[in-house]
């Protein structure tokens, strides 16, 4: 048994465990990632890389076909199998080489195995051959493990070998029939890209689609998903599902309907990877989510953390790199005893988890929000006011694709003057929301917002709709 201490030691070399030990590592400190998966995680090998690139073949055929001109020119069907080797090159054919090879320049030591807390500031971690290795940790321990796809307490669903976002983006063939349920960004995308393989996919959801978000968009998903060939399903419950003899699965909904397919997804939410790191050790309920305070340190500690997925703040990969960039420069400050910067939007927090969220689902149309939407903003106790605008009327949105449909809304704080939220919905929105973003972060003022002059003819003049719509604010 051999024995090693440096000054943080981090379970999970994710993309959130690789960005927090490069801040520490910048800052001064000797730190280990743990992993007993591939390095890098789950982003780039089961979820957004692999997830994007399997959507993004078919979403370029479509646009091709909105202009005229280039749709007269598309004469071919998708290429499924080329699809798919573009997906294995996002993901490496699922090799780490790369990913270690950038830790071992990065100054970051790499241990192989499954790491579990044993005693305040140390981490067992047992290697595949069984053999086991203890890591002290001068300054302190993080959770950065993430999260696995929650498999809900259905009948027979379990039993029935049940796909999740691990199996829908890894898969090495395409099935002919594929049920999906849930309703969220998994569901919506994956419904989106085996759609548009030519897959018979049928979407089940318990409730509404993308619920959470602005109620259009899941209206304007909902329409474009059932113009693409994808039967959905809203308000439908799932009572049983089975797998018959001959591999088929046979989902059986509420109203006593059946719905057969050759797989069945899964994409119901998310659970915490804490069930078997140790935990209990340390007073902590093993399979729970971990709390945190905005410096990502775990309450009634002073040396442990919890960065990402674990904490339920924003399960977002761009989210997490974000609290782990601000978690391994705490570390490191207070290693060395310096000021610390964690009052709200500080070097040292995450300010941003709780009001500044951005997010995209890449459906067709996407889905881009960021900040409140008008729903939450009223719970928060804001007065606000909500403005709408049709994108296709903007030039740049209608030379981009013949008849382009999509909605954008603004979310204004009455009181102050500035934007609270924003959500686009529409082709390529997702290019929109790093300006919202600002905007929301910066709290910048309406009447500054004028001053923002969008380059015409471009979508980015949605932002000169909105506030033509709102009204410019005097003073």
């Amino acid at each position: 048994m051999e024995s090693t201490e440096y000054d943080l030691i981090v379970l999970g070399a994710g993309p959130v465990g690789e960005n927090m030990a490069d801040r520490a590592v910048q800052g001064g400190l000797t730190v280990v990632l743990i992993e007993h998966e591939l390095v890098g995680g789950d982003c780039a090998y089961w979820a957004c890389m692999p997830s994007k690139a399997l959507l993004r073949s078919a979403q370029a055929l479509r646009a091709a076909r909105q202009v005229a001109g280039a749709a007269q020119a598309v004469t071919g069907e998708l290429d499924v199998r080329a699809v798919l080797a573009r997906r294995d090159s996002f993901t490496s054919n699922w090799s780490d080489e790369d990913q270690v090879r950038w830790v071992d320049g990065a100054g970051i030591s790499l241990v192989r195995g499954h790491g579990r807390i044993t005693a305040p500031k140390e981490v067992t971690v047992t290697a595949p051959d069984g053999s086991t290795t203890v890591l002290t940790a001068r300054h302190a321990v993080s959770v950065t493990t993430g999260s696995d796809a929650l498999i809900p307490d259905i009948d027979g669903l379990r039993d029935a070998r049940p796909w999740t976002s691990r199996e829908v983006t890894g898969t090495r063939s395409v099935p002919a029939s594929l049920a999906i349920i849930g309703g969220g960004m998994v569901a919506a995308e994956m419904a989106t890209a085996y759609g548009g393989f030519g897959t018979t996919v049928t979407l089940i959801s318990r409730s509404g689609l993308l619920v959470g978000m602005e109620p259009f968009a899941g209206e304007l998903v909902t329409k474009a998903l059932r113009e693409q060939g994808v039967t959905v399903l809203l308000d439908t419950e799932t009572k049983r599902v089975t797998r018959s003899e001959g591999g088929d699965v046979v989902v059986e909904t509420g109203d006593g309907s059946m719905v057969t397919a050759e797989e069945v997804l899964v994409a119901t939410g998310r659970t915490p990877r804490t069930r078997d790191i140790g935990l209990d050790a340390i007073g902590l309920t093993p399979g729970e989510w971990i709390e945190t305070d905005d410096t990502m340190l775990v309450p009634g500690f002073d040396w442990l953390y919890a960065v990402g997925d674990v904490t339920r703040r924003a399960l977002f990969t761009h989210q997490g790199k974000y609290q782990a960039r601000a978690a391994g420069d705490v570390i490191a400050a207070r290693a060395a005893g310096v000021p610390v910067s964690d009052a709200q939007w500080g070097t040292h927090v995450a300010t941003a988890d709780h009001e500044a969220v951005p997010q995209v689902t890449f459906t067709d149309p996407e889905v881009a929000s960021v900040g409140l939407t008008a729903q939450a903003a009223r719970e928060a106790g804001y007065e606000i006011r909500t403005v709408d605008y049709e994108i296709g009327q903007v030039p740049g949105a209608s030379l981009r694709a013949d008849g382009y449909a999509g909605t954008a809304r603004m979310v204004v704080d009455e009181k102050r003057k500035i934007v609270l939220g924003v959500t686009f919905v529409g082709p390529d929105v997702s290019e929109l929301l790093q300006a919202a973003t600002i905007a929301i972060v910066g709290e910048v003022p309406l009447d500054r917002l004028w001053h923002a002059v969008p380059a015409y003819p471009t979508v980015n003049e949605i932002w000169l709709r909105l506030l033509e719509t709102y009204g410019r604010p005097t003073k």
